[in-house]
């Protein structure tokens, strides 16, 4: 199984080419570098050498002249690949007498062609080398015939024989060669051939494709007008929508800020309605304390004036009591109404202390039910403010 080195810093060239050649038959050796393949060609020898003619290290050209530099590969064909291919690469290739230069991505077998041809090229080399033994074997049979004297008839006719077949083999030979420059040429064209076929299929699939996409294009730019009307048409409902929106949103807003006017109303009306009821009560009570105000100051003057007339009688006493002296006898005669009259001025005095007391809570009381008066006479002002105010709001 003839064996193929393929050396390139590309893992997927690398990968493809190992592919197509195992495919192929060939046993495949990978160098991921110059310095790898030149490792690789120090140890072994093989078939076919396939470089990459740039590679970070050692470039393809210097892997072929080191295949040229060693005795035992010095015949090995090296294929050199590239991306591009122009008349520098050419030109290099020649002087590091490569076999060849292949572009790189490689299209359909060509990889696989060049590498037939490669090896059918190098064999006949082989033939070649062999051929020229052969003729030096059939001049050394005409010398010993010369030398061993004069040679017999059958001799004669047996050295005509090797002639003729010698002259035969030449041009068997020479036929060989023309059919394998021919076979050569035949495969390149093949080669070439497929690969413009392969080219041409490609262009006619791209131009298929370009065809479906102007149409595609075309009809979507038939209906460029239709979709502008449609979206303008749709950008004037959504506009209106907008504008419908912002009114429903300002609507929303108005209600809310009147509910809450409303409620803040209610609120209000509901603590008026509250203030009033207790307006009222307070009213009540303050109509019943004028009421008991106008007793206790009746009682007042009631008290004032049996506190008068007490005065009057106790004048009227001390008028007596000086009179009881110049009237010494009719005070005897009342020595026994004396107790009595000290237990009535007693109780007369006593009276007179509850009075004096009963007449200052009486003052008290009208006083501070007087404050209070007047508290409930400012609040009821105030709230017939606010009511005032209330009123005209609601107006």
């Amino acid at each position: 199984m003839p064996k193929i080195l393929i050396a390139d810093d590309s893992i997927a060239v690398r990968k493809v080419a190992e592919r197509l050649l195992t495919e192929a038959g060939f046993s495949v050796a990978l160098a991921a570098n110059g310095e790898e393949a030149l490792a690789y060609l120090a140890k072994e020898q093989p078939d076919v050498v396939v470089s990459d003619v740039i590679m970070p290290d050692k470039s393809g050209y210097e892997v072929c002249a080191f295949v040229r530099g060693q005795a035992a590969i010095g015949t090995t064909p090296v294929l050199l690949i590239s991306g591009i291919v122009n008349d520098e690469v050419t030109k290099q290739a020649e002087s590091c007498r490569a076999d060849g230069v292949l572009k790189k991505p490689f299209q359909g077998t060509s990889l696989k062609d060049r590498v037939f041809e490669l090896l059918a090229r190098k064999q006949e080399s082989a033939s070649a080398a062999v051929s020229p033994s052969l003729s030096i074997t059939g001049t050394a049979a005409e010398s010993i015939l010369s030398v061993s004297g004069q040679p017999s008839q059958s001799e004669l006719q047996e050295a005509n024989h090797v002639k003729e077949l010698e002259r035969q083999l030449q041009a068997e030979r020479t036929r060989s060669e023309e059919l394998t420059d021919r076979i050569a040429v035949s495969t390149a064209q093949l080669a070439q051939a497929k690969e413009v076929e392969s080219q041409l299929t490609m262009e006619r699939q791209r131009v298929s494709d370009l065809q479906q996409k102007v149409t595609l294009l075309e009809r979507q730019a038939a209906r460029i007008p239709e979709l502008e009307a449609a979206v303008r048409s749709e950008q004037d409902v959504v506009n209106s929508l907008k504008q419908a929106m912002l009114n429903s949103q300002a609507t929303s807003n108005r209600v809310a800020e009147l509910e809450s006017s409303l409620n803040a109303e209610r609120a209000a009306a509901e603590q008026l309605v509250q203030q009033l009821a207790d307006l009222e009560v307070i009213s009540a009570k303050v109509k019943d304390t004028e009421v008991r105000l106008a007793n206790d100051q009746q009682q007042i003057v009631d008290l004032q004036h049996v506190r008068a007339s007490l005065e009057a009688e106790l004048l009227t006493h001390r008028k007596h009591e000086a009179e009881t002296v110049e009237r010494t006898q009719e005070l005897e005669q009342a020595a026994a109404r004396i107790p009595e009259l000290e237990g009535q001025l007693a109780a007369e005095r006593e009276r007179n202390g509850v009075l004096t007391q009963r007449v200052q809570e009486a003052e008290q009381s009208a006083e501070s039910a007087t404050k209070r008066f007047e508290e409930l006479v400012r609040k009821l002002g105030e709230i017939a403010g606010l009511a005032s105010q209330l009123g005209s709001g609601k107006g």
